[in-house]
């Protein structure tokens, strides 16, 4: 199982997420994993299914409206993308499991994001996207596996928290966690439209750097 995440005192977590205020910089888009970064800072890198609210819910962390390229196509996102903040790099990873990919383009994107996973030491964390609205797909499963491989710090953030009511929230983050074998703490519920969990996120990604 992967290690769980620092823990944050929630008693003191801000309203807005604590990176709203600090300068990012978008680095570029790379195709190696083993891309070296200047200067050397922890890594925390973005991974999820296609459609998971990736680009959604970075821009909603940083309080950018377009910095994270939103698209309406699954898929998009094919290259590794980075992000400096000033304690840590953003690595926003290719998503996975899109159907409508060629088999080619899809071994790709599976080579580039295991190359990362397993290879990349200054690594600090993986934020790992579960849509609320669906089971754990066998793309989800597989990335379970690999991450457990790896051995990194996982929190497991559960989008689109708006897409239900309060009742069927609960009862789907249980379900998730159980069905993933995830401990409590390391999941966390957001929403990217209504800015639920957005605080607590930021709040924990911080906490993972600096712990």
């Amino acid at each position: 199982m992967p290690r769980p995440r620092p823990q944050p005192d929630h008693s003191a977590t801000p309203r807005v997420s604590p990176l709203r205020n600090l300068p990012v910089e978008f680095v570029g888009s790379f195709p190696d994993p083993a891309v070296l970064l200047d200067p050397a800072l922890p890594e925390l890198a973005f991974v999820g299914r296609s459609n998971v609210g990736k680009s959604s819910l970075i821009n909603a962390l940083l309080a950018r409206r377009r910095l994270a390229r939103v698209s309406g196509t699954p898929g998009k996102t094919t290259l590794i993308n980075v992000y400096r903040l000033p304690s840590f790099y953003l690595v926003d990873l290719p998503g996975y499991g899109w159907a409508r990919a060629s088999k080619k383009a899809r071994a790709s994107y599976r080579s580039l994001v295991r190359g990362y996973l397993q290879n990349r030491t200054t690594l600090h964390g993986v934020v790992w996207l579960l849509d609320i609205r669906h089971p754990p797909s066998v793309d989800d499963r597989e990335m379970q596996d690999l991450l457990a491989e790896a051995g990194h710090a996982v929190l497991a953030v559960i989008t689109k928290a708006d897409k239900l009511g309060l009742g069927a929230r609960g009862e789907r983050v249980r379900a998730l966690t159980e069905a993933l074998e995830l401990n409590d703490d390391q999941v966390q519920l957001v929403s990217s439209t209504t800015g639920l969990g957005i605080a607590d996120l930021g709040t924990s990604l911080l906490a993972a750097v600096d712990g």
